[in-house]
């Protein structure tokens, strides 16, 4: 697999906040929202999705404040309502009034917020290995949450408990993975972060009656083997919300996008198009 350096994008002032982000092609909206981990970034998470999606759209995929070169204030607290709240600051400084959402994991998880809260903003929506209702800790959030950086703990992270086929796990993905890590003030602020699927629903005054009630049309994508965000999540959630399909990839594990990059990103675009 081929991956490149991070790429610097464009900077937007968002809620006071300098907000990288990089946006590719023309027409209806689609935002990408990445995921959480050290060294995550919307470049890392994003950049073999973006160049096909932007054949039919206009996407744009902003860093999350405290992550990637988006700016990480001393003062905030990372928690999932400031996540959303910057996701909103930015469609709103975009001029962006309603857009369709990707979201991978954490994205996927304020994605479902932002349809909940405000589902007129909203278009349509993937979510891909995404936390949901009754979620319990698993043994791979753990080991991102204890994570302490070191090449060798980066390797062995993505190894165990990002893809089944490890050869995408090259030394060139892992030494951008670890850098980033290790970037000034990422894992700092990695260690403030608030990342809690018990309590992240709750915390934004989300209900477990509130997921039901989502309208927005829905594509959940999951990997059959995902060891961070388990298959029967997906499957709970398709279950429970009125317009969601479930596309299930077996052998793939919690980075569908990067590991079945090229039937990730057809399923996704034809979703989007319809």
């Amino acid at each position: 697999m081929t991956v490149t350096t991070e790429q610097p994008g464009s900077t937007i002032q968002v809620n006071g906040i300098a907000t990288n982000y990089h946006e590719a092609g023309s027409g209806d909206p689609v935002l990408l929202l990445h995921g959480s981990g050290p060294g995550v970034s919307a470049w890392a998470n994003w950049q073999r999705t973006i160049p096909v999606l932007a054949e039919h759209h206009r996407v744009l995929a902003p860093d999350l404040v405290g992550f990637g070169n988006t700016e990480r204030p001393a003062d905030i607290r990372y928690s999932a309502e400031t996540w959303v709240d910057h996701v909103w600051g930015f469609l709103d400084a975009m001029k962006i009034e309603r857009t369709s959402i990707v979201g991978n994991s954490l994205g996927g998880f304020l994605a479902l917020a932002m349809a909940i809260k405000r589902p007129e903003r909203l278009n349509r929506m993937v979510l891909m290995g995404t936390p949901g209702p009754g979620m319990t800790p698993t043994e791979g959030l753990a080991a991102m949450r204890t994570y302490e950086p070191s090449y060798k703990a980066m390797e062995e992270l993505l190894i165990k408990y990002f893809a089944v086929d490890s050869s995408i796990i090259t030394p060139e993905l892992v030494q951008l993975r670890h850098e980033a890590s290790i970037a000034p003030g990422a894992f700092e602020a990695y260690r403030k972060m608030e990342i809690n699927p018990k309590t992240a629903a709750s915390d934004l005054g989300i209900e477990a009656g509130d997921y039901g009630r989502i309208a927005t049309p829905t594509l959940i994508v999951h990997g059959r083997e995902d060891r961070v965000i388990p298959i029967e999540v997906g499957i709970n959630l398709m279950n429970t919300m009125p317009n969601a399909d479930l596309h299930v990839f077996s052998r793939c594990g919690h980075w569908t996008q990067v590991e079945r990059a090229s039937e990730f990103s057809a399923v996704v675009d034809q979703f989007l198009s319809n």
